[in-house]
């Protein structure tokens, strides 16, 4: 864990920098951890995953299924065009407060750097 800046994380996964990308300033993108999977994105491309997520919020099923955060029956559209994921309720919950605490800490990490001039 040394070699990474964690950025944000919770209990389905972690959203980082490498501390290699940012010594040698290449700090635009990201790496997005959840399941067995890692999405290297840009600043734009988490907001429009975020976007995916709500968008995915909207055609939950089995909503009223005794089984729905078991089953994996919401399809969550990613950045990359041709990877969509099978998320359950539970899992979509938790990837949303993963982009969206990794969102806030990236627009707090900006306002404050233009803040202090750095």
């Amino acid at each position: 864990m040394n070699e990474i800046y964690c950025i944000y994380r919770n209990d389905i996964g972690i959203a980082f920098q490498w501390k290699t990308d940012l010594a040698k300033n290449n700090s635009k993108k990201l790496q997005i951890v959840f399941r067995d999977m890692g999405f290297y994105l840009l600043p734009e491309e988490v907001s429009d995953f975020y976007n995916c997520v709500c968008s995915a919020r909207e055609f939950e099923r089995c909503a009223g299924c005794s089984h729905n955060k078991e089953y994996r029956s919401i399809l969550l559209r990613t950045p990359a065009n041709q990877v969509d994921l099978a998320v359950n309720t539970y899992e979509l919950q938790q990837i949303e407060d993963l982009i969206e605490g990794t969102l806030f800490q990236l627009r707090l990490d900006s306002y404050l750097n233009q803040l202090c001039g750095n």
